[in-house]
Protein backbone atom coordinates (compact mmCIF):
# COMPACT_ATOMS: atom_id res chain seq x y z
CA UNK A 1 0.00 0.00 0.00
CA UNK A 2 1.18 3.42 -0.86
CA UNK A 3 2.23 6.16 1.96
CA UNK A 4 -0.54 8.52 1.21
CA UNK A 5 -3.27 6.27 0.50
CA UNK A 6 -4.89 4.36 2.90
CA UNK A 7 -8.14 1.53 2.67
CA UNK A 8 -11.45 2.86 3.06
CA UNK A 9 -13.14 2.34 6.49
CA UNK A 10 -10.54 1.28 8.42
CA UNK A 11 -10.31 3.77 11.24
CA UNK A 12 -7.09 5.51 12.19
CA UNK A 13 -5.52 4.99 14.98
CA UNK A 14 -3.24 7.19 16.77
CA UNK A 15 -0.89 5.80 20.00
CA UNK A 16 1.13 9.15 20.21
CA UNK A 17 -0.29 13.21 20.04
CA UNK A 18 0.31 14.67 17.06
CA UNK A 19 3.75 15.92 17.72
CA UNK A 20 4.98 12.28 18.41
CA UNK A 21 5.87 12.61 21.82
CA UNK A 22 3.14 10.56 23.59
CA UNK A 23 -0.02 11.18 25.26
CA UNK A 24 0.46 13.86 28.10
CA UNK A 25 -0.45 13.63 32.05
CA UNK A 26 -0.95 15.58 34.51
CA UNK A 27 1.42 18.09 35.61
CA UNK A 28 1.68 17.60 39.49
CA UNK A 29 0.30 13.56 41.05
CA UNK A 30 -3.19 14.50 42.41
CA UNK A 31 -1.62 14.04 45.90
CA UNK A 32 -0.19 17.35 46.03
CA UNK A 33 -1.98 20.33 46.58
CA UNK A 34 -0.78 22.26 43.14
CA UNK A 35 -2.67 19.85 41.38
CA UNK A 36 -6.27 20.87 43.28
CA UNK A 37 -8.59 23.50 41.13
CA UNK A 38 -9.11 27.32 42.31
CA UNK A 39 -12.21 26.15 43.32
CA UNK A 40 -10.87 23.13 45.55
CA UNK A 41 -8.41 24.98 46.97
CA UNK A 42 -11.25 27.82 48.05
CA UNK A 43 -13.44 24.78 49.29
CA UNK A 44 -10.51 23.96 51.92
CA UNK A 45 -10.18 28.16 52.76
CA UNK A 46 -13.60 28.20 53.68
CA UNK A 47 -13.77 24.66 55.59
CA UNK A 48 -10.81 25.85 57.41
CA UNK A 49 -12.01 29.50 58.59
CA UNK A 50 -15.65 27.35 59.79
CA UNK A 51 -13.40 25.06 61.44
CA UNK A 52 -12.70 27.40 64.61
CA UNK A 53 -16.22 29.43 64.14
CA UNK A 54 -17.90 25.39 64.13
CA UNK A 55 -15.69 24.74 67.34
CA UNK A 56 -16.84 27.11 69.57
CA UNK A 57 -20.77 27.30 68.35
CA UNK A 58 -21.08 23.69 67.46
CA UNK A 59 -24.46 23.56 69.10
CA UNK A 60 -26.34 26.42 67.85
CA UNK A 61 -25.18 26.04 64.24
CA UNK A 62 -26.27 21.88 63.63
CA UNK A 63 -29.57 23.46 61.62
CA UNK A 64 -27.06 25.73 59.40
CA UNK A 65 -25.61 24.46 56.08
CA UNK A 66 -22.28 26.39 54.49
CA UNK A 67 -22.11 26.20 50.76
CA UNK A 68 -19.97 27.91 48.03
CA UNK A 69 -21.50 29.28 44.20
CA UNK A 70 -19.18 30.35 42.07
CA UNK A 71 -20.85 33.52 41.31
CA UNK A 72 -24.04 35.11 42.45
CA UNK A 73 -27.56 34.54 41.77
CA UNK A 74 -28.70 38.24 40.34
CA UNK A 75 -32.71 36.87 40.51
CA UNK A 76 -32.31 35.62 44.17
CA UNK A 77 -33.15 38.32 46.60
CA UNK A 78 -33.83 36.28 49.95
CA UNK A 79 -31.99 36.36 53.02
CA UNK A 80 -29.10 39.15 54.12
CA UNK A 81 -26.75 39.75 52.27
CA UNK A 82 -23.14 41.19 52.40
CA UNK A 83 -22.09 43.34 49.69
CA UNK A 84 -19.09 45.05 48.29
CA UNK A 85 -20.80 47.71 46.33
CA UNK A 86 -23.89 45.83 44.55
CA UNK A 87 -21.75 43.01 44.27
CA UNK A 88 -22.74 39.73 46.64
CA UNK A 89 -19.81 38.39 48.59
CA UNK A 90 -22.13 35.75 50.63
CA UNK A 91 -26.02 35.45 51.13
CA UNK A 92 -28.07 34.22 54.17
CA UNK A 93 -31.05 32.26 53.03
CA UNK A 94 -33.10 31.32 55.98
CA UNK A 95 -34.65 28.26 56.69
CA UNK A 96 -37.77 27.39 55.26
CA UNK A 97 -40.37 24.48 55.70
CA UNK A 98 -38.42 22.22 53.28
CA UNK A 99 -34.35 23.22 53.35
CA UNK A 100 -32.35 23.96 56.87
CA UNK A 101 -30.75 27.70 56.78
CA UNK A 102 -27.67 28.20 54.89
CA UNK A 103 -24.92 30.70 53.85
CA UNK A 104 -23.66 30.94 50.77
CA UNK A 105 -20.40 32.50 49.58
CA UNK A 106 -19.17 33.36 46.60
CA UNK A 107 -16.53 32.41 45.39
CA UNK A 108 -15.55 34.57 42.06
CA UNK A 109 -16.13 37.90 43.78
CA UNK A 110 -14.11 37.27 46.95
CA UNK A 111 -11.05 36.16 45.31
CA UNK A 112 -11.85 39.09 42.75
CA UNK A 113 -11.41 41.93 45.86
CA UNK A 114 -8.43 39.21 47.49
CA UNK A 115 -4.45 40.75 46.67
CA UNK A 116 -3.30 37.39 47.85
CA UNK A 117 -4.09 34.12 49.53
CA UNK A 118 -3.61 35.49 53.03
CA UNK A 119 -6.18 38.13 52.15
CA UNK A 120 -8.30 36.07 50.70
CA UNK A 121 -8.28 33.53 53.64
CA UNK A 122 -8.74 36.86 56.11
CA UNK A 123 -11.77 37.80 53.76
CA UNK A 124 -12.96 34.76 53.92
CA UNK A 125 -13.14 34.76 57.54
CA UNK A 126 -14.42 38.24 58.12
CA UNK A 127 -17.74 37.07 55.76
CA UNK A 128 -18.09 33.83 57.59
CA UNK A 129 -18.33 35.68 60.88
CA UNK A 130 -20.11 38.31 59.64
CA UNK A 131 -22.99 35.90 57.96
CA UNK A 132 -22.70 33.14 61.41
CA UNK A 133 -23.54 36.43 63.52
CA UNK A 134 -26.37 37.33 61.10
CA UNK A 135 -27.70 33.78 61.52
CA UNK A 136 -27.35 33.79 65.16
CA UNK A 137 -28.71 37.09 65.78
CA UNK A 138 -25.17 38.13 67.53
CA UNK A 139 -22.58 41.28 67.18
CA UNK A 140 -19.72 39.19 64.91
CA UNK A 141 -17.28 40.18 67.97
CA UNK A 142 -19.05 37.48 69.46
CA UNK A 143 -18.81 35.02 67.25
CA UNK A 144 -15.12 35.73 66.33
CA UNK A 145 -13.98 35.77 70.37
CA UNK A 146 -12.81 39.17 70.81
Amino acid sequence: MARGSRRQGAPRRRNRDRHGRGLRGPLYPATLPAARSRAERFDALVLEALEPIEARWRTELTRLDVAVDDVPDVQGDDGDVVEDGNVPLARLVPAGTDRRARIVLYRRPLEARAKDGADLSDLVHDVLVEQVANYLGLDPDVIDGE
